[in-house]
């Protein structure tokens, strides 16, 4: 029996014919990325392709590497193994690889969401014969309501804060939830501050991206400057020195944790708004099957709950360890969860 066409190893998701990795989480020659996420696209390979919105992404978190960018669809065969990029709709940049030999589809999705943001190029369905897919939310509990909602939530949440003359701090990842966020975020009710990390990705992220004017935090702004208006800050920067400069504030944090209200709790958020750039449990399922894949491989996330539903829907599905571990809050989060429900050594159908 034929070796599979990709396998994993201690370095990653490696296709021996080809001698590539698939966002290797060890250093290695030549690497395929997905998407700019840290966990995905590690420093120390010799050469690196993704798509070439992509680029300029990791090479402001990289430094100097060797990168070559391809376009959406475009076919690129090495050693006989044809390879190309799809949108995966996680952020900016990312996508899914779709590879192929002798008449055998492979796709690895990295991390992907189905919902049109307006800022990530929508997700393709790309049909294969085997799925690699995350399953971060892949419990029925998770089930996202519309961006455009969120949105209005969050644009309500601020006005109300600015009326009560509160500073809206406003918790997402520096690279796209916080340009999702910005995107939609409405200037005509206030300025928009960020936090350094921030404002230094949406800098290298405007020329691909319409977004409002930012307004950078330094030492040498002023707490009143602050007051009434809308602070973007990575979650790392709650309960820090930094965010002091904010008082009087009002907390919230946008993503798929918030879900419950455990998660918020434990991180003293005032305020979460359910927004993930991962797809929910309907969302997993749409993408399995409109691939019209056999073979199912989950690899972050909820694993187990997830593989052995698909088993009994009649997919071969299963589990295989990897390094993509996601924001360390997300870790945390999920570890919370997890504690609150004791869902982990539940069958599916009892979900």
């Amino acid at each position: 029996m034929s070796n599979p066409l990709l396998i994993f190893n201690e370095k990653g998701i490696y296709c021996e014919q080809a001698k590539v990795y698939l966002d290797p989480w060890k250093p290695v020659d030549h690497a395929i990325i997905s998407h700019g996420h840290a966990d995905h696209s590690r420093w120390g390979h010799k050469k690196y392709i993704t798509h070439h919105s992509n680029v300029p992404i990791i090479k402001h978190r990289l430094g100097e590497i060797v990168v070559t960018g391809k376009e959406w669809n475009e076919t690129f065969t090495i050693n006989g193994v044809k390879f190309s990029l799809h949108p995966a709709g996680h952020i900016i940049g990312s996508s899914q690889i779709r590879v192929e030999y002798k008449g055998e589809v492979w796709v690895f999705t990295g991390d992907y969401k189905m919902e049109d943001d307006g800022v990530a190029v929508p997700y393709e369905t790309v049909k294969c014969h085997s799925f690699i897919t995350e399953c971060t939310f892949g419990l029925p509990a998770f089930k996202w309501v519309p961006q455009d909602q969120v949105m209005t939530d969050v644009n309500n949440w601020w006005q109300q804060n600015r009326e009560d003359g509160r500073t809206s701090v406003l918790f997402g990842y520096s690279l796209g939830k916080a340009q999702r966020l910005l995107k939609y975020l409405d200037p005509s009710i206030g300025k928009i501050y960020t936090h350094g990390a921030i404002e230094n990705m949406t800098e290298v992220l405007r020329p691909q991206l319409s977004m409002p004017e930012t307004i950078r935090i330094t030492r040498d702004t002023k707490k009143e400057e602050l007051k009434g208006s809308m602070v973007l800050a990575p979650p790392s920067a709650q309960g820090t020195p930094w965010i002091r400069k904010m008082v009087p504030f009002v907390t919230a944090s946008a993503s798929g944790w918030m879900t419950f209200r455990g998660a918020r709790r434990r991180r003293a958020i005032d305020k979460g708004f359910v927004l993930s750039d991962h797809c929910d449990w309907q969302g997993l399922l749409q993408a399995i099957e409109g691939t019209g894949c056999e073979k199912v491989i989950c690899t972050h996330g909820y694993t187990e709950i997830f593989s052995r539903f698909l088993r009994e829907k009649g997919y071969d599905a299963k589990t295989e360890e990897t390094q993509y571990e996601g924001e360390i809050g997300e870790l945390e989060a999920k570890s919370e969860i997890e504690k609150d429900l004791e869902i982990v050594k539940k069958a599916p159908e009892s979900l």
